[in-house]
């Protein structure tokens, strides 16, 4: 068994147009940083953009998609985020730490990222937050954990997708189907280390 640990922080956001957005920004991983775009629109379709053939091969091997786009992928800025590809152009603003995230900011991120931990607290974050998972089963029999460490509110969202206006921030309702776990409802962006371990 191995196990890679990716470390950085996921936004999620829903929007009016239906379509809701998952990216990755990973400050270390076992290939250095990168970022990636998971998309599902409000017929369900999912897409994946992936900056190169590795992350590609990876991430489709963890993970259910529809479609997979290798192009480039660019996430500038603190407050706001700007996520740039040649498909894909979106703005979330950040807003402040949410009461959940001064929660998490109480436990040591050593035991807050481990997978005794993840595994510990999966029942809880099942009742929280609706269709959350911390522990699971991934494709090609691999299994995850996500320890999240902070979580800071997403307040607004603007962009086009495909040229297609993305509308204003809403709920990510239905939750994503990308995997075992989806985002939390309420947009924000989560300061988390993902361990997956591979058969």
């Amino acid at each position: 068994m191995r196990r890679d640990r990716f470390t950085g922080r996921i936004a999620g956001a829903g929007s009016s147009s239906g379509i809701r957005i998952v990216v990755g920004r990973w400050d270390a991983s076992p290939w250095g940083p990168f970022a990636d775009v998971m998309i599902e629109d409000a017929d369900g379709h999912r897409v994946l953009l992936a900056p190169d053939e590795r992350v590609r091969d990876f991430v489709a091997a963890t993970y259910s998609f529809d479609e997979i786009v290798v192009e480039p992928v660019r996430v500038d800025g603190q407050e706001p985020w700007r996520v740039v590809t040649p498909s894909l152009d979106l703005k979330l603003s950040v807003g402040r730490r949410t009461a959940l995230g001064h929660l998490l900011r109480v436990v040591p991120p050593a035991l807050a990222t481990s997978p005794a931990w993840c595994a510990a607290i999966d029942p809880i974050a099942r009742v929280v937050m609706r269709g959350v998972r911390t522990r699971g089963t991934a494709g090609q029999g691999r299994r995850e954990w996500y320890g999240a460490t902070s979580v800071h509110a997403v307040t607004a969202l603007s962009g086009t997708w495909r040229d297609v206006d993305l509308g204003e921030l809403a709920p990510v309702d239905p939750p994503c189907r990308f995997g075992f776990s989806s985002v939390p409802r309420r947009p924000c962006v989560t300061a988390v280390v993902t361990t997956v371990e591979l058969a």
